[in-house]
C-alpha cells in the first residue's frame, strides 16, 4: 500500500469497515470535522506528511483489564 497524504483519502481508509454508504447527515459532519483535523494538522507541519497503513501496528484490547467480562 503507499503512504497516503490526501485527507480525504486517509479519511475514506479510516471509515471503510465501517461500511457507510455516505447518506447520513452524521457521516458527513464526521467526515467535514476530520477533513479539517488532518488539513489543520498538515499545515502546522514543518515538512509533508503522508500516512503508511501498512506499516500500522495491531491494537490488542485486553477487556478483561478494563472489567468487561
Amino acid at each position: 500500500m503507499e503512504p497516503l497524504s490526501r485527507p480525504q483519502a486517509i479519511i475514506d481508509f479510516c471509515l471503510a469497515p465501517l461500511g457507510l454508504d455516505g447518506s447520513g447527515e452524521g457521516e458527513r459532519e464526521v467526515r467535514r470535522r476530520l477533513e479539517h483535523v488532518i488539513k489543520t494538522f498538515q499545515s502546522k507541519a514543518s515538512r509533508p506528511l503522508t500516512v503508511d497503513f501498512s506499516n500500522m501496528p495491531s491494537q490488542v484490547i485486553n477487556e478483561a483489564a478494563h472489567g468487561y467480562e
